[in-house]
């Protein structure tokens, strides 16, 4: 269904007074975060740590953690293993990480 994300939960926007900064979205059906995105000008601010309201809604969801994936060599991998998650292979050519909730 396309209208799926519209009437569920997990899609969360950081917002200041020059815009959009950031999003997160989460997909309760399977356990995974699908985007969470901070703009460059940005970053070192948090934005990642409080965009990770989408990990809490998936574990709200009934799920015991959570997974995602990533481009290699991007700045999102410094990111995750900062944040706890743990690399566990590749999936499909990205990188595909886990993290216990």
């Amino acid at each position: 269904m396309r209208t799926w994300f519209i009437v569920n939960p997990g899609i969360f926007v950081w917002e200041d007074e020059s815009g959009i900064c950031g999003f997160s979205a989460a997909d309760t059906r399977n356990g995974s975060i699908w985007a969470l995105f901070v703009d460059e000008r940005h970053c070192n601010r948090r934005i990642g740590r409080a965009l990770e309201r989408a990990c809490t809604t998936v574990k709200s969801a009934g799920f015991d953690s959570i997974w995602l994936t990533t481009d290699p060599a991007t700045r999102a991998t410094r990111l995750y293993h900062r944040a706890g998650w743990r690399l566990i292979g590749n999936l499909k050519g990205e990188l595909h990480f886990e993290r216990s909730l």
